[in-house]
C-alpha cells in the first residue's frame, strides 16, 4: 500500500507532540542547558497589531546572539590556552640549553643567541651593571656593560616590564635596536656580591610584548638563569 506524498511515518519510540509540549513546559529552563537548539528552531511570527513588538522573537535572537558570545570565548580561550602551552614549552626547551651549557662562555651564548631562536624573537641581550672593575667572561656583543643604577632607571621598582609598539633603545640592544619593537625586560640578582643585571628579550612584532600578559614564565627562565650564573662563577647567593 503506498503512502502519500511528503508523509514521514511515525515512529513508534518517537515522542508526540503533546509529549513535548508537556515535557517543555515541565521543564521551562530547557533551552538555557541545550542553547545549541536555538539554532534548529523557527519562533512562530506574532502579528499583534501596528506598533506591537515580537518579544519572543526578540527573546530568541537575543539568545541566538548569546550563543554565538560564548562561542567566540571559547574559541579565544582555546586560542590562549594553546599559546601559552607553547609558551611554556619554549621555556622548557631554554632551560634545558642553559642547563647543558658546557662552559661558562658557552652559556653567555646561549643566552645572547640561542634564546631568542628558542623564544622565537629577534634580539636577547644580558645587560649588566658596571662595579668600576674589569667583567669578566663578557666579550661578545651580546652582554651590554652599562652604567650603575641602570636597571632601576629602565624597571623602577618593578622586577618585570613589558613595552608595546616601541623603538628599541641601542643602550640596550646595541646593533640590534632597529630591530625591536616590543620587549620584555627582567631583573636579575645573580648573588649579593654582584650588581643587577637585565634580561632584554625583544621583538620585530609590535604587539609580541604587552601590558596584560602574564610574567610568571619569563619570571621563571630569569630565576634559572641566576641560578646557572652563580653555579658558574661559585658566587654566594
Amino acid at each position: 500500500m503506498g503512502r502519500e506524498p511528503g508523509h514521514t511515518p511515525h515512529r513508534k519510540d518517537a515522542p508526540t507532540a503533546e509529549e513535548v509540549h508537556a515535557y517543555l513546559r515541565d521543564h521551562p529552563d530547557f533551552l538555557v542547558h541545550h542553547g545549541d537548539l536555538i539554532h534548529h528552531l523557527t519562533p512562530p511570527s506574532q502579528d499583534r497589531g501596528r506598533g506591537v513588538v515580537d518579544l519572543q522573537a526578540y527573546m530568541v535572537e537575543r539568545l541566538r546572539g548569546e550563543v554565538r558570545l560564548l562561542k567566540d570565548q571559547q574559541r579565544e580561550l582555546i586560542g590562549t590556552s594553546r599559546a601559552n602551552m607553547n609558551s611554556q614549552n619554549r621555556v622548557h626547551a631554554a632551560v634545558l640549553f642553559l642547563l647543558d651549557a658546557q662552559s661558562f662562555e658557552q652559556l653567555i651564548q646561549t643566552i645572547t643567541t640561542d634564546l631568542a631562536v628558542l623564544l622565537d624573537l629577534d634580539v636577547a641581550c644580558l645587560i649588566v651593571e658596571s662595579n668600576g672593575h674589569d667583567t669578566p667572561h663578557v666579550q661578545t656583543s651580546g652582554v651590554r656593560v652599562v652604567e650603575p643604577g641602570t636597571v632601576d632607571r629602565w624597571l623602577g621598582k618593578a622586577d618585570v616590564a613589558l613595552n608595546a609598539d616601541i623603538q628599541g633603545d641601542p643602550e640596550l640592544y646595541g646593533p640590534g635596536a632597529g630591530l625591536v619593537r616590543s620587549e620584555v625586560l627582567i631583573r636579575l640578582q645573580v648573588s649579593s656580591e654582584t650588581p643587577d643585571g637585565m634580561l632584554a628579550f625583544g621583538s620585530r612584532e609590535p604587539d609580541s610584548f604587552h601590558g596584560g600578559q602574564g610574567t610568571e614564565l619569563v619570571g621563571f627562565l630569569a630565576r634559572v638563569v641566576e641560578r646557572v650564573i652563580r653555579g658558574w662563577l661559585e658566587l654566594p647567593a
